[in-house]
């Protein structure tokens, strides 16, 4: 790779490039401008002026207008490089417009000239033009975004064919993910838009050795797989990030305090981090008034650094400003970061704060939705924060920090504070451009209306619900604005704002105004169609009455483009029961945008309600890659499986065929796979556990139907008694157990047998120990039944323990129907039934009884036959009767 594409992609200047300056002064200076971000000097350059030379663009689109002509240039790599360098000067000025800042000092109108208008032209025009081509997938781009223009810009002249420019491939993953960010909902790109990155990663990582470019393109590759919510592939791409920049990091233990009056030490979560040694010291050097900031949190009332945002601090009466750590060593000694103390730990490369924050956002995405989620953030995010590095990572740091507080009483008004310090300081100057680009692209940082956004959401949950609205109107989010007045039960309001939008009776906002002023009348206040098909599908969501034909208007506005209008469409029939019209629309809608995964589940529950078992099937599957978390859907796939199973079963007794019963059974594996898979985030769903025990002993894992059953009673048995235990398949479980010799050395002359009855999990002494802790630890402590302790009785009976099956036995008769029987009772069939109890449990004495020292069986048993005849004398005519007097005379006999 060329050095002077590796400094753009890198955004620094390094010292070794000055022999560029002398061997090609005018293409170099031109990178130089770029990475020390003086675009305006490049993007009004001559070879500027010749390459945004346009033709009739007011009435065609940017790509129709534009030639691509560099003619004073005939090196074709020459041609190529200052093509990248102009369309990354266009991507960071957007990129400085509207996330980064400071304000911008150039507009479209001073780059773009249209030779066939060249005074008719205006910002407003080209900007409006851009955010309508810059929609994509059905869904509209952000319409008040700044300079529109130059992302537009930058997309076209990355698309064009480059043989000599290998950066150009990870340009236009970089331009992917800004485009993505200013979309309402994320839209899958072309399966092949990325495909050399593979190859650049090969080069980066053999030929030149740059360990950092390689870390950078693996994070930003993860960047955008998380966006996709691929939360596994991003995942593994951040966990190679490190591994490329030589990342030592480990989340352990330390002795510290988190409060003002705490008198004991306690284990505190700590991260542990070490960069790689590298021998770019300058980049490295950080003042020494931040390098032991993490020793003296004490002071830390308000931290601001001329180059780094303002860090508020928290001033709580209990709570420290960050954790004290007492101890200089980690709880683990054999980690490879034990040496690091906890307490003063060495700064780290801004490359690996990045990569720890990224990581930080896949804790928050891959855990359970539960209180450890923060506790795992926390550490990463403290671990940056504690030496400030770099404009934009500190940043993002701090915008992490303050999601991570919002939910805490004692946090939460930092938390706002924060949030809209950093909103205020966008606009500033207090750091170099070329500081807050550097890392840009490694963080997952929001843009200006996206902040605002959050902090106007933030204000929402605090119930402020006035100044949210201020913000909402002002960014003209309408979504919540609408949401806003029907918060406040004025859904009338919510609706003549939109109606107001769309019949052009409400401009959307001053600026909107004031830049009309300069526009034809017949442009002034116009919509594009994608927002107004938008504001139809709110407007449809506002009026239920109305509601079909305004989403039916959206997407005939939109091209049969608008996702929004037939998810909407479609949740509208089926919430009717109209199923067939709802799959309609919901297969457009998916095939507009596949990555919403709700979209898909109710494709799949319309599927269901018309019995189309490989519809829903497909629909589920679909859901699950999306979001890999949704126990539901894994639930529901599931039963997609199983219904496919018993049609195939059905077909069986019509076609014989002798593939059809492992295609049966193939079903059933990949039922009890997706139900395990749900679990692990459904765990407190007694429904899909109890699925679960069905199919796993349908297909033969007894130890997962052991532990299923487990944790049934464990959640019901407080609500439902002995009714949550399944007795079926505990006497299947205890079947399963006891069908095998009880003593190994019967088997003897079976080696394999006496070996398969040790090791099988799912049988025999293999399934023993879970089952007698399944009664033993779980179901007796809370609930019993006569055929529970039934159970129980054979499965001690298995293992020769006499005396505690004997107990087993007598507690069976106590519960059974002759235990219960009492005086009075006159059901005939009852009372044969008991006498049937009370035989099976003489029996069961005069078996264990001589195995037992010092137990008097006999009389035990002349007492239970003599209690139920004295209970039951009303059916002395009855001919049973006579066993029972049978019973008493053979045990006195025998005494």
């Amino acid at each position: 790779m060329d050095i002077l594409e590796c400094s753009l992609l890198n955004g620094r200047w390094d010292s070794k490039l000055d022999t560029e300056l002398e061997s090609r002064p005018a293409i170099a200076m031109l990178a130089k401008d770029v990475i020390d971000g003086k675009f305006r000097e490049v993007l009004t350059s001559l070879w500027a002026r010749a390459f945004f030379r346009a033709s009739g663009l007011q009435d065609n689109s940017y790509e129709e207008s534009f030639s691509w002509q560099l003619p004073s240039v005939t090196d074709e790599a020459e041609r190529e490089f200052i093509q990248v360098v102009l369309a990354v000067a266009s991507l960071h000025a957007f990129i400085q417009a509207n996330w980064t800042g400071p304000d911008l000092d150039i507009n479209p109108s001073e780059v773009i000239v249209d030779v066939m208008n060249p005074t008719l032209i205006s910002d407003e025009v080209l900007d409006m033009k851009a955010v309508s081509e810059l929609a994509y997938g059905g869904e509209p781009a952000y319409h008040l975004a700044q300079h529109a223009t130059f992302l537009r810009l930058a997309q076209l002249i990355f698309a064009l064919p480059y043989r000599h420019c290998i950066s150009v491939c990870w340009w236009r993953l970089r331009t992917s993910v800004i485009h993505e960010q200013l979309l309402d909902e994320a839209v899958p790109l072309p399966t092949d838009a990325h495909d050399p990155l593979g190859s650049l990663l090969q080069t980066l990582t053999g030929d030149i050795g740059d360990r950092d470019l390689a870390g950078r393109l693996q994070l930003e590759q993860g960047r955008l797989e998380h966006i996709f919510c691929h939360d596994k592939a991003a995942s593994d791409r951040f966990v190679q990030a490190a591994r490329a920049t030589g990342l030592q990091y480990e989340l352990t233990g330390a002795l510290g305090r988190r409060t003002k009056f705490q008198q004991n030490d306690l284990s505190q979560l700590v991260l542990l981090a070490e960069s790689r040694k590298r021998d770019d010291s300058p980049a490295e050097a950080i003042p020494d008034d931040l390098a032991d900031q993490s020793r003296t949190p004490d002071d830390m009332s308000i931290m601001a650094y001329s180059n780094f945002p303002v860090t508020l601090g928290l001033n709580d009466d209990t709570l420290l400003e960050q954790t004290i750590f007492t101890s200089s060593a980690p709880s683990s000694t054999t980690s490879q970061l034990s040496h690091l103390d906890p307490v003063s730990q060495p700064p780290l490369h801004p490359l690996d704060q990045c990569i720890l924050l990224s990581l930080c956002l896949n804790v928050r995405n891959t855990s359970p939705s539960h209180g450890l989620t923060s506790e795992q953030m926390s550490p990463y995010v403290a671990r940056v924060i504690s030496h400030p590095k770099n404009w934009s990572v500190h940043t993002m740091a701090l915008l992490l920090r303050s999601r991570l507080e919002s939910g805490r009483t004692r946090t939460v008004e930092r938390s706002v504070l924060q949030l809209q310090a950093l909103v205020d300081q966008m606009p500033t100057a207090d750091s170099p451009l070329p500081e807050r680009l550097l890392y840009f692209h490694s963080i997952p940082l929001p843009s200006k209306w996206e902040m605002e956004r959050e902090l106007a959401l933030r204000f929402l949950t605090l119930g402020v619900v006035k100044s949210a609205l201020e913000i909402f109107e002002r960014l003209e989010m309408w979504e919540e604005v609408v949401k806003c007045w029907q918060s406040m039960e004025m859904t009338d309001k919510a609706v003549a704002i939109v109606r107001d939008l769309l019949e052009g009776r409400k401009e959307e906002a001053e600026s909107v105004i004031l830049r009309g002023k300069d526009l034809p009348s017949p442009r002034r206040g116009k919509l594009d169609s994608t927002r107004q098909a938008k504001l139809w599908c709110l407007l449809g969501d506002l009026e239920p009455d109305h509601a079909v034909g305004h989403y039916e208007r959206a997407w005939a506005l939109s091209k049969e483009t608008s996702g929004r209008a037939m998810r909407s469409l479609g949740g509208y029939y089926f919430a009717r029961g109209e199923f067939e019209k709802a799959i309609s629309c919901l297969q457009r809608a998916v095939k507009i945008n596949p990555l919403l995964s709700r979209s898909w589940f109710i494709l799949g529950c319309a599927y269901i309600r018309l019995e189309n078992w490989e519809g829903a099937r497909d629909s589920f599957s679909r859901c699950v890659s999306i979001d890999d978390e949704d126990g539901e859907s894994w639930n529901n796939l599931a039963s997609m499986y199983l219904r496919l199973d018993s049609s195939q079963n059905i077909l069986e007794s019509d076609v014989s065929g002798e593939n059809q019963p492992s295609k049966s059974f193939s079903n059933r594996m990949l039922a009890f796979r997706a139900l395990k898979q749900g679990l692990k985030y459904s765990y407190d769903n007694w429904r899909m556990w109890t699925n679960y025990m069905i199919v796993a002993m349908d297909v033969g894992e007894l130890s997962e139907a052991c532990r299923a059953l487990t944790r049934i009673v464990e959640e019901r048995s407080a609500k439902t008694g002995a009714e949550c235990v399944d007795e079926e398949v505990l006497e299947r479980l205890v079947n399963a157990v006891t069908r095998v010799p009880a003593g190994l050395d019967q088997s003897a002359g079976d080696d394999d047998r006496r070996r398969d009855a040790v090791n099988n999990p799912n049988e025999g002494h293999g399934l023993l120990r879970r089952v007698l802790d399944l009664f033993d630890r779980t179901i007796l402590p809370r609930v019993s039944s006569p055929r529970i302790f039934r159970a129980y009785a054979r499965l001690l009976t298995f293992q020769s323990r006499w005396e505690d099956a004997l107990k087993a036995y007598l507690d069976w008769y106590r519960c059974s129907v002759a235990g219960t029987f009492e005086k009075g009772e006159t059901d005939a069939e009852k009372w044969r039934e008991a006498v049937n109890e009370v035989e099976d449990v003489v029996d069961v004495l005069k078996n264990f009884g001589p195995r037992i020292q010092g137990i008097n069986w006999r009389h035990q048993a002349r007492s239970i036959v003599r209690t139920f005849m004295g209970r039951s004398k009303d059916f002395e005519d009855q001919a049973e009767w006579s066993r029972l007097v049978e019973f008493q005379s053979e045990l006195r006999t025998e005494e």
